[in-house]
């Protein structure tokens, strides 16, 4: 039977605002953007702007469903803790194991292309060097102390931001003084000359959101972050309220600046749209700039996979959903049991990269991809189901309000909904129907045999959330 240290979590809280800010960042922005983003303006010409606003609207009341949960209960297992107090604990089970999945074949398919990335300055370099050299260099940072992490992430995040700014900036130089281009001032036409805003129809925008979706696979780690938070109240509340206008800046204003330059049915027999377009500005080695970025792109995304990976499972050890050693602490207070679990898996997965099947491989990634729409859903229901817990006097102090709630919420999975069906006429995502629901199969079977074991020992199932310290009407909402 677990005792009460065991119901309460014990991480250090070394995250400060700035690290969360950053990680809130880096999650959003991804290597989709830098190089994925070609394939989806190919898809849905100019009108791919729109569907990265509209996928961010439904992103910005996801992470506002979260930081209602994240900033009343500031958990490191986050959305799988929640899920298990106001869902049920099947559901704490199904969350948790299903993100942790989710990063873990993320985390294979970055550290591959880590290993094809680093290719094109070294031919001859064997791709698994690369790839352990990576694996091993993450792992390590995850084990100094959580501010590490944090500062890793700081640093890999501003990175990507200096390189989108510089783009945009010298990108609206060329649009309206010609710099760049002879003196030619290129204009904004090109966003509705070539076939017009819907070039491939509705029908084209409407694929290019499946894509754009989960190019936003990971932001939701600002939830993970808020149980190693300094202040979780106030950089969780500001990171989640600028999430938004991240997206509508980074995303939104960098392909209206390559699509402005370039007609959106180049683009995508270009290469990469940041390296063509750096190209043309003349900045020699523009190549070689992006995959340096692309490469802090894809290491911060296996970083960001080690440290969720790692909470999620000390979490579910502490719901009794994991094998108890993984609450097991260093002297930093990091689970470094699941730590080491999860780069153990990541060197199996890496190494079985190299010689199974392409097709394979993608049955396997597959479930990832599914795994944020599933973690997304999850957050939306157990926002609903917290607020509905409360009493109406408790609702009227509920610290950071999801706005329009329940509302936005069910439109929100309507949207999601709507995205899972529309992956159905995709190729490449159509799998993901197929392989998921063995995935859950095999999950819900493990589950029977872990209630078993616990009714056997005696053991209670554990509510982590009850046991921290913040009440959700303790103050007043913003």
């Amino acid at each position: 039977m677990n005792d009460d240290k065991e119901l309460h979590e014990d991480l250090e809280r070394g995250l400060k605002a700035r690290h969360i800010q950053l990680i809130g960042l880096g999650g959003a922005i991804g290597v989709g953007l830098f190089l994925g983003s070609a394939t989806a303006i190919e898809l849905a010409g100019p009108s791919v702007l729109l569907t990265y606003i509209i996928g961010g609207i439904a992103i910005y009341f996801m992470m506002r469903a979260l930081g209602e949960l994240s900033i009343a209960y500031p958990v490191s297992g986050a959305f799988s803790a929640h899920a298990a107090r106001f869902l049920g604990p099947k559901w704490g089970y199904l969350t948790g194991w299903t993100y942790w999945y989710m990063w873990m074949v993320t985390c294979m398919a970055e550290l591959t292309a880590v290993g094809i990335y680093m290719n094109f300055w070294f031919p001859e370099l064997p791709q698994w060097v690369s790839a352990l050299a990576a694996l091993v260099f993450m792992t390590a940072i995850n084990f100094i102390a959580v501010s590490a992490y944090g500062e890793c992430e700081f640093w890999f995040a501003l990175i990507k931001i200096v390189t989108i700014i510089f783009m945009i900036v010298s990108g609206a130089g060329m649009i309206f003084f010609g710099i760049g281009n002879g003196g030619v001032a290129t204009g904004i036409s090109n966003l509705w000359a070539n076939g017009g805003f819907f070039p491939n129809g509705l029908e084209g925008t409407l694929m290019a959101l499946v894509m754009v979706m989960y190019s936003y696979l990971g932001i939701e780690i600002i939830g993970v972050t808020a149980g190693e938070a300094k202040d979780p109240q106030n950089s969780i509340r500001k990171s989640i309220n600028e999430v938004f206008w991240r997206i509508l800046i980074f995303y939104v204003l960098s392909l209206a600046v390559i699509m402005s330059i370039y007609p959106w049915n180049e683009i995508g027999h270009m290469g990469s749209p940041f390296v063509i377009t750096f190209e043309k500005l003349g900045i020699s080695g523009a190549a070689d700039i992006i995959n340096l970025v692309v490469i802090s792109a894809v290491l911060s995304s296996c970083n960001s996979g080690i440290f969720s990976s790692g909470r999620m499972l000390y979490n579910l050890s502490l719901q009794g959903n994991a094998p108890q050693c993984f609450q097991t602490l260093n002297r930093h207070r990091l689970p470094w049991v699941g730590i080491v679990f999860s780069a153990f898996i990541l060197l199996i997965a890496v190494a079985l990269n190299y010689v199974m099947p392409s097709e394979v491989f993608v049955y396997i990634t597959s479930v990832g991809s599914f795994g944020a729409m599933w973690t997304w859903f999850v957050i939306l229901r157990t926002q609903q189901k917290f607020r509905a817990s409360l009493t109406e006097e408790e609702k009227k102090h509920v610290k950071f309000k999801m706005p329009g709630a329940p509302y936005t919420g069910w439109l929100t999975i309507a949207f999601l909904f709507c995205v899972v069906v529309a992956s159905a006429f995709r190729e490449d995502t159509r799998v993901a129907l197929y392989v998921t629901p063995v995935w859950f199969i095999i999950l819900l079977i493990g589950y029977r045999f872990i209630e078993r074991k616990k009714r056997r020992d005696g053991r209670k199932v554990v509510d982590v959330v009850a046991a921290t310290e913040n009440h959700p009407a303790a103050e007043a909402n913003d």
